[in-house]
């Protein structure tokens, strides 16, 4: 049943014309380079939160500063992956890689709630010190591995068949 929707998501209009024409490079390129925008805020915070770049900033001001270019790069490397994915859905919801990568983004999407709704409810007091407490750092830690192992998993989608 499952791989009936695939199906039909294959053949949907909107699918055949992106796998079929110069939408499908588009999609791909504005897909790495949203994901690369995203990596690289993510980066940034991760970095200051574990004490090892910009710790002459405020933890909270970048992270004000830098989670909305991040929201937007993972919308849109969300829009353009399941565009590509809808070109050969069935092929590709059986791909490891893919598995993978749905996987990791999971753990990444709850890092990211546990981190904005309890390591970040005290960051008054420890925002503008060098050293962030363990659960931050703990959870900065497990985002850059996540993000890395998310951009690493799509790299291979198009390499398992």
């Amino acid at each position: 049943m499952l791989n009936e929707f695939f199906l039909w998501l294959e053949y949907l209009p909107l699918a055949q014309h992106i796998g079929a024409t110069w939408w499908f490079p588009l999609m791909e390129s504005l897909h790495v380079v949203s994901m690369t925008l995203m990596l690289g805020t993510i980066l940034m915070v991760d970095l200051r939160i574990l004490g090892f770049a910009a710790n002459r900033y405020a933890i909270s001001t970048m992270s004000s500063e830098l989670v909305p270019w991040s929201a937007v790069s993972l919308t849109i490397a969300s829009v353009t992956g399941v565009a590509m994915f809808i070109t050969r859905a069935s092929t590709h919801a059986v791909n490891p890689a893919l598995q993978i990568k749905m996987l990791l983004m999971v753990l990444a999407a709850i890092n990211i709630v546990t981190v904005h709704c309890y390591v970040f409810r005290g960051v008054v007091n420890w925002d503008a010190g060098k050293v962030a407490p363990f659960s931050a750092r703990f959870s900065a830690g497990c985002s850059l591995g996540l993000w890395v192992g998310v951009f690493l998993a799509g790299r291979w989608i198009g390499h398992i068949v």
